[in-house]
C-alpha cells in the first residue's frame, strides 16, 4: 500500500508580497514592495515627529511665565480654586467638601465642581511645599493632554494632516494658552472630555472592548470637573444613534448603559454640591445664575443672546482676527466627503460638537459671557476648523503639501497668527492687573498673628486675592456670597459701618484696603466711604498708610 503524496508546504509559507508576485499579470517586484513598506513606516515616524514637535511648542507657550502669581485677568476665579487647594491640604482631605477662605472662619463649604485640579495641587503642596503657581502647572499638563487627544480625534475624523493642523491651531490659540495655564478647573474638563470622546470614537470604529469603560470614566470625570463638558457628549449620542440606525443593537445598548451610568454619577455629585450650597454659609453654588431660565427668554432676545459681548471677547481677547478668519474659511469650505460610509459618519464629529456647544451657549449665554473661561468647551471644534482653514489657504490649488509655495504660505499663516493674535493677546491676558491686591495680602500677612481673621478690599472689589495672599482666613468687603452682591459698595456709610461691626463681632482682626479699590459702579472706596475711614481712625489702630495701602487693626468688641 503506497502512501499518498505529501502536499507541498512551500506555498503556505509564502509572504504576502510573494503571493502577489505569483498572481497572473502581476508587475510588482519584492524590492518595490519593501521600499513601499519602508516609506509607510517613515511616514508614520514623520507624523509622530510632527506631533511631538507640536507638543513641544505647546509646552513652550503653556509654561512661559508659569510662575506668575494669580494676578492676571482670571485672578478672581483662580483665587477661589487656589483657596480650595489650600483647605484640602491644611484642613481636610475630603474631596467632597471644597472650602474657600473668603467667608470668615468657616466652615465655608460651597457647591463646586469636582475638584480635580485643586486636589492634585494640594497633593503637590503636601510633597513640595506651598507655591501659588503649582495650580498653573497642573492645568498646563491637562492642556498638553488636550493637544494630544485633539490631534488623535481629528486624525481619526479627517486624517493625519488635519490632526497636525488642528493641534497646532489649538497650541497657538490665545484663549487656549491662557486658560490652559490658569489655576482653573476648565483645562481638566476639556482634556478629559476630549480624551473620552476620542477613546469612544476608537471603540466605535472597531476598537477593543476595554475602550468603552475607559472612555466613560474619562468623559464622566471631565463633566464632573466642569458641567459645560456635557456638550461633548453629543458626539457619543450621535455615534450611538448611528449604530441604532445600522441595527447594531448590542453595541448601542452597551453605550446606552454606560451613558446612563455616567449621568447617574454626574447627577449624584451635583445634587451633593447643591446640598452643600444650601447648607453652609454663604450658601453659594458656583456658576448659578445667568441662564435663560433665570433671566427669561425675552431678556435674552432683547440682549441678542449677548452676541456683542461674545464677539468682543473673541476679537479683542480670545482669538483675534487671524484665527477668526481661519475658522470662517474652515467652516465655509468643509472637507471633501469620504467614500467610506463609516468615515463619513466620523467626519461629522466636529460639526456635532460645535452644534452642541452653540446650544449650550444659547441656554447659558449670560453665565458664559460673564465668566469667559466657560468658552473653553468651544475650543476643540474651533481649533479643528481653524486647522482646516489654514490647510485650505496654504494649499490653494496645489495637489500636494510638499511644494515650496505651500510651505511658504504655511509659514506666513503661522507668522500672522503669532504676530497678530497669539503673542499680543496672551500678553494682554497675562497682565498682572491684581498685583496691588497681592501686595495688600502680603502686607496683611506681615501684620497678622496666628489665628487672625482679615477683612480685605482688593482693587477689583470682591476679588479675594488679598485674603488669599494674607495666608489667613477672612472676608472680602462688602461681605458676599449666595444672593449677596459683593462687587458693589453699599449706598451709605452707615450701612457699611454696620457691616464692618458685624464682622468685628465675628472676630475680624485686621482691615485692609487698596487705595485704588473700585467697585463695578466706578466708585472708589476712599472717596465713596470717607465716613468708614473716619470711623476706623476713631475706633481702630492704623498700622499702614502708604501710597497704595491702608491697614488697620480692629479693636475687639
Amino acid at each position: 500500500m503506497t502512501k499518498p503524496p505529501r502536499k507541498p508546504s512551500a506555498p503556505l509559507r509564502l509572504a504576502p508580497d510573494e503571493l502577489e508576485l505569483n498572481r497572473p499579470g502581476s508587475r510588482q517586484y519584492p524590492q518595490e514592495t519593501i521600499d513601499r513598506e519602508m516609506g509607510a513606516r517613515n511616514y508614520l515616524n514623520l507624523d509622530t515627529a510632527i506631533l511631538l514637535g507640536i507638543l513641544i511648542i505647546a509646552i513652550v507657550f503653556r509654561f512661559h511665565r508659569i510662575t506668575l502669581p494669580l494676578v492676571d485677568g482670571f485672578s478672581w476665579r483662580e483665587i477661589s480654586t487656589a483657596m480650595m487647594a489650600d483647605n484640602f491640604q491644611q484642613r481636610s482631605w475630603n474631596i467632597f467638601f471644597p472650602e474657600v477662605s473668603w467667608t470668615g472662619p468657616g466652615p465655608s463649604y460651597q457647591g463646586r465642581e469636582f475638584q480635580i485640579v485643586s486636589y492634585i495641587t494640594a497633593l503637590l503642596y503636601q510633597l513640595f511645599g506651598w507655591h501659588d503657581w503649582f495650580g498653573r502647572v497642573v492645568a498646563a499638563f491637562f492642556g498638553l493632554l488636550t493637544v494630544f487627544s485633539l490631534h488623535r480625534l481629528t486624525a481619526l475624523c479627517w486624517g493625519e494632516m488635519h490632526g497636525h493642523a488642528a493641534a497646532l491651531a489649538y497650541t497657538l490659540m490665545p484663549a487656549a494658552i491662557q486658560i490652559d495655564s490658569s489655576f482653573l478647573p476648565d483645562p481638566a474638563m476639556l482634556a478629559l472630555v476630549t480624551l473620552g470622546v476620542w477613546l469612544f470614537a476608537k471603540y466605535w470604529v472597531g476598537g477593543r472592548g476595554w475602550l468603552l469603560p475607559l472612555a466613560t470614566a474619562s468623559f464622566s470625570l471631565g463633566v464632573l470637573s466642569k458641567p459645560p463638558g456635557i456638550a461633548a457628549g453629543a458626539v457619543i449620542v450621535y455615534l450611538m444613534v448611528c449604530w441604532i440606525l445600522e441595527k447594531r443593537w448590542k453595541q448601542a445598548s452597551l453605550v446606552l448603559l454606560s451613558g446612563l451610568f455616567s449621568l447617574a454619577i454626574i447627577g449624584a455629585y451635583f445634587n451633593w454640591a447643591i446640598y452643600l450650597a444650601r447648607s453652609y454659609p454663604p450658601f453659594h453654588f458656583a456658576g448659578s445664575g445667568g441662564y435663560i431660565w433665570d433671566y427669561g427668554f425675552w431678556t435674552y432676545v432683547r440682549d441678542r443672546f449677548y452676541f456683542k459681548s461674545a464677539w468682543n471677547t473673541s476679537v479683542l481677547w480670545f482669538y483675534g482676527y487671524p484665527f477668526m478668519v481661519l475658522f470662517a474659511v474652515g467652516m465655509w469650505m468643509p472637507p471633501r466627503p469620504a467614500e467610506d460610509p463609516k468615515q463619513r459618519i466620523l467626519s461629522a464629529i466636529p460639526y456635532v460638537w460645535l452644534a452642541a456647544a452653540l446650544i449650550l451657549y444659547l441656554a447659558a449665554a449670560g453665565e458664559i459671557t460673564s465668566n469667559v473661561w466657560n468658552f473653553h468647551i468651544f475650543h476643540v471644534p474651533v481649533a479643528i476648523f481653524c486647522g482646516h482653514g489654514a490647510l485650505l489657504l496654504a494649499r490653494l490649488s496645489s495637489s500636494t503639501f510638499l511644494t515650496p509655495a505651500v510651505m511658504l504660505r504655511s509659514i506666513c499663516i503661522v507668522a500672522i497668527a503669532l504676530g497678530w493674535s497669539t503673542l499680543p493677546l496672551v500678553r494682554t491676558m497675562k497682565k498682572p492687573i491684581a498685583m496691588k491686591g497681592k501686595l495688600l495680602g502680603e502686607e496683611l500677612a506681615r501684620l497678622t498673628q496666628p489665628g487672625d481673621l482679615v477683612v480685605a478690599i482688593a482693587p477689583d472689589v470682591g476679588d479675594p486675592v488679598a485674603v488669599y495672599y494674607s495666608r489667613a482666613r477672612g472676608w472680602v468687603f462688602p461681605p458676599g456670597g449666595g444672593d449677596s452682591e459683593w462687587s458693589k459698595f453699599v449706598a451709605d456709610d452707615a450701612t457699611a459701618i454696620a457691616q464692618l461691626e458685624e464682622l468685628r463681632a465675628q472676630g475680624a482682626d485686621l482691615f485692609g484696603v487698596a487705595k485704588n479699590a473700585m467697585d463695578k459702579q466706578g466708585l472708589l472706596f476712599v472717596e465713596h466711604h470717607k465716613g468708614v475711614i473716619d470711623y476706623l481712625d476713631r475706633t481702630a489702630t492704623k498700622l499702614t498708610d502708604s501710597e497704595d495701602l491702608l491697614v488697620y487693626r480692629i479693636t475687639p468688641p
